[in-house]
């Protein structure tokens, strides 16, 4: 049996209260020189009540990795895997225009010094 890890069972814990498959969770957990790595695979209907809407239920759920790796003094980041054969739809964000590449770079920059 694999070991078990306090940042491993408590993403296990908080996306199986989320989502309808709960017994399709895979939570796999790596650690190299850039901290900890937790990989995330759910069913594919459940994707969307992963990432939420604009991203915020993904968002929080890292915030609170980020608290669980600080208590134990680690990195803990999250990567949740997109399902096989799954196709992103195509939203009507797709279809604007985008903005200048340096617009986009002033905005990741804001959001890095916000964190």
């Amino acid at each position: 049996m694999a070991e078990s890890y306090m940042d491993q069972e408590f993403l296990a814990y908080v996306v199986k209260a989320l989502i309808d498959h709960p017994e399709e969770v895979k939570v796999s957990r790596k650690v190299d020189e850039m901290g900890v790595l937790l990989s995330l695979d759910v069913h594919p209907e459940d994707m969307g009540k992963i990432i939420g809407r604009q991203g915020n239920t993904a968002k929080a759920i890292r915030t609170l990795l980020r608290v669980v790796g600080m208590k134990n003094n680690a990195r803990v980041n999250l990567k949740i895997n997109e399902p096989e054969g799954s196709s992103r739809p195509v939203s009507s964000m797709d279809s604007q225009p985008t903005k200048s590449a340096a617009a986009s770079v002033d905005e990741a920059m804001a959001d890095l010094k916000e964190e």
